[in-house]
């Protein structure tokens, strides 16, 4: 027909290889790779494989407690972690994340809620890595300020 044009998709559809169902809680870390669906509840970090194309969707019902480690990341539900997409993040209406998102691309729908700091991101593996060097400063700075008797100020970013 004329006049229609065929939408190419926006983001990796592709399929889901793992689902966890709405009335699933899953306790631990979750490592997958490919597609993984969560519906239910995650009480552990998400982890995707290294160096592959794997989508992480977690639905209106789902939610996860715990950070997220992943290049396709999809929230329409709630995390209370960190969220490290080295991709593209998608947050959906009723995205709801407590910690820090980490992106490279971020696609956020009206609604959407991010309590916590929203970090643009070139090279993921980089940024980690200066997270857990600023985590550890931290402490030490706590410590040093402990011994001494003073409070620590946390450092402005």
């Amino acid at each position: 027909m004329l006049g229609k044009k065929k939408q190419k998709p926006r983001r990796p559809s592709g399929h889901f290889d793992t689902l966890v169902s709405s009335r699933t809680t899953v306790e631990g870390d979750v490592h997958f790779s490919g597609g993984l669906h969560v519906d239910g509840t995650i009480r552990g970090r998400v982890v995707a494989e290294e160096g592959g194309d794997a989508v992480l969707r977690v639905s209106e019902v789902g939610s996860v407690e715990g950070d997220i480690v992943a290049p396709h990341v999809i929230v329409n539900g709630t995390v209370h972690g960190d969220v490290y997409a080295s991709t593209h993040l998608e947050l959906a209406e009723k995205a709801s994340i407590h910690g820090n998102v980490y992106y490279n691309l971020i696609e956020m729908a009206m609604g959407a809620s991010v309590n916590g700091s929203l970090v643009h991101q070139n090279e993921p593996v980089g940024l980690l890595g200066r997270d857990k060097h600023q985590a550890s400063a931290r402490v030490a700075d706590e410590a040093k300020a402990e011994d001494h008797g003073d409070t620590a100020v946390p450092d402005k970013e």
